[in-house]
Protein backbone atom coordinates (compact mmCIF):
# COMPACT_ATOMS: atom_id res chain seq x y z
CA UNK A 1 0.00 0.00 0.00
CA UNK A 2 0.79 3.13 -0.40
CA UNK A 3 3.39 4.95 2.64
CA UNK A 4 4.60 8.72 2.68
CA UNK A 5 7.74 8.33 5.15
CA UNK A 6 8.21 12.19 6.46
CA UNK A 7 11.16 13.38 8.70
CA UNK A 8 12.94 16.70 9.97
CA UNK A 9 11.35 19.56 11.82
CA UNK A 10 12.01 20.36 15.18
CA UNK A 11 12.75 23.52 17.27
CA UNK A 12 14.40 26.25 15.75
CA UNK A 13 14.79 30.09 16.98
CA UNK A 14 12.83 33.14 14.87
CA UNK A 15 15.33 33.30 11.64
CA UNK A 16 16.41 30.02 11.70
CA UNK A 17 16.36 27.07 9.52
CA UNK A 18 14.85 23.74 9.41
CA UNK A 19 13.98 21.02 6.91
CA UNK A 20 11.99 18.36 6.09
CA UNK A 21 12.63 15.56 4.03
CA UNK A 22 9.73 12.46 2.57
CA UNK A 23 9.96 9.53 0.57
CA UNK A 24 6.69 7.79 -0.95
CA UNK A 25 6.39 4.30 -1.36
CA UNK A 26 4.51 1.34 -2.33
CA UNK A 27 2.70 2.73 -5.32
CA UNK A 28 2.73 2.40 -8.94
CA UNK A 29 3.24 5.57 -10.40
CA UNK A 30 6.08 7.32 -12.42
CA UNK A 31 7.72 9.31 -10.30
CA UNK A 32 7.29 12.62 -11.98
CA UNK A 33 3.45 11.34 -12.17
CA UNK A 34 2.04 12.46 -9.21
CA UNK A 35 2.11 15.45 -7.34
CA UNK A 36 3.34 16.04 -3.37
CA UNK A 37 3.55 19.04 -1.11
CA UNK A 38 3.25 19.88 2.20
CA UNK A 39 0.35 20.98 4.59
CA UNK A 40 0.52 21.90 8.10
CA UNK A 41 -1.63 22.11 10.90
CA UNK A 42 -1.15 24.23 14.04
CA UNK A 43 -3.11 23.48 17.41
CA UNK A 44 -7.26 24.84 17.29
CA UNK A 45 -6.77 25.19 13.54
CA UNK A 46 -7.71 23.64 9.82
CA UNK A 47 -5.01 22.18 7.53
CA UNK A 48 -3.13 24.85 5.49
CA UNK A 49 -1.32 23.95 2.24
CA UNK A 50 2.07 25.18 2.50
CA UNK A 51 4.15 23.91 -1.05
CA UNK A 52 3.23 21.65 -3.50
CA UNK A 53 4.87 20.88 -6.70
CA UNK A 54 3.16 19.30 -9.69
CA UNK A 55 3.94 17.15 -12.82
CA UNK A 56 4.25 19.93 -14.42
CA UNK A 57 7.58 20.93 -12.20
CA UNK A 58 5.75 24.04 -11.22
CA UNK A 59 6.11 24.68 -7.28
CA UNK A 60 3.60 26.58 -5.17
CA UNK A 61 3.86 28.11 -2.12
CA UNK A 62 1.13 29.93 0.71
CA UNK A 63 1.57 33.48 0.73
CA UNK A 64 2.67 33.60 4.20
CA UNK A 65 5.62 31.37 3.40
CA UNK A 66 6.78 32.46 -0.54
CA UNK A 67 10.29 33.80 -0.20
CA UNK A 68 11.12 31.72 3.09
CA UNK A 69 10.15 28.06 2.15
CA UNK A 70 11.50 25.97 -0.68
CA UNK A 71 10.44 22.46 -1.69
CA UNK A 72 12.67 20.65 -3.91
CA UNK A 73 11.41 17.23 -5.51
CA UNK A 74 13.96 13.99 -6.75
CA UNK A 75 11.94 11.96 -8.72
CA UNK A 76 14.47 9.53 -9.20
CA UNK A 77 13.92 8.74 -5.35
CA UNK A 78 10.32 9.47 -5.00
CA UNK A 79 11.38 11.97 -2.30
CA UNK A 80 10.60 15.12 -1.34
CA UNK A 81 11.68 18.05 0.42
CA UNK A 82 11.23 21.39 2.27
CA UNK A 83 13.70 23.92 3.38
CA UNK A 84 12.52 26.44 5.80
CA UNK A 85 14.51 29.72 6.05
CA UNK A 86 13.59 32.33 7.77
CA UNK A 87 11.24 31.02 10.53
CA UNK A 88 8.68 32.76 12.34
CA UNK A 89 6.98 31.69 15.16
CA UNK A 90 3.43 31.43 13.67
CA UNK A 91 5.03 28.83 11.49
CA UNK A 92 4.89 26.64 14.52
CA UNK A 93 2.53 23.39 13.45
CA UNK A 94 2.86 20.26 12.58
CA UNK A 95 3.65 19.74 9.08
CA UNK A 96 2.87 16.78 7.20
CA UNK A 97 4.09 15.40 3.56
CA UNK A 98 1.10 14.40 1.38
CA UNK A 99 0.88 13.53 -2.10
CA UNK A 100 -2.29 13.17 -4.51
CA UNK A 101 -1.81 10.52 -6.80
CA UNK A 102 -3.14 12.31 -10.29
CA UNK A 103 -1.21 13.67 -12.73
CA UNK A 104 -2.17 17.42 -11.86
CA UNK A 105 -0.81 20.90 -12.21
CA UNK A 106 1.00 22.83 -9.02
CA UNK A 107 -2.03 24.77 -9.10
CA UNK A 108 -4.67 22.03 -8.84
CA UNK A 109 -2.41 20.12 -6.54
CA UNK A 110 -2.16 23.08 -4.28
CA UNK A 111 -5.78 23.05 -3.61
CA UNK A 112 -5.93 19.14 -2.85
CA UNK A 113 -3.03 18.75 -1.06
CA UNK A 114 -4.52 19.09 2.63
CA UNK A 115 -6.96 16.32 1.79
CA UNK A 116 -4.24 14.01 -0.29
CA UNK A 117 -2.57 10.57 1.60
CA UNK A 118 -0.28 11.98 4.07
CA UNK A 119 2.57 11.03 6.24
CA UNK A 120 2.85 10.08 9.94
CA UNK A 121 3.69 14.75 10.21
CA UNK A 122 6.48 16.39 11.94
CA UNK A 123 6.20 19.28 14.23
CA UNK A 124 8.25 22.26 13.62
CA UNK A 125 8.23 24.57 16.35
CA UNK A 126 9.91 28.41 16.45
CA UNK A 127 10.61 30.65 19.47
CA UNK A 128 9.91 34.04 19.05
Amino acid sequence: HVHLSDSGGGTAQAGGSLSLCCKASGHAYGGSSFCMGWFCQALGNHREGVAVMGIDGKAIYSESVKGRFAIFRDNSKDTQYLQMNSLKHEDTAMYYCAAVFRGISGDYCYSLIPDGIRGQGQQVTVSS
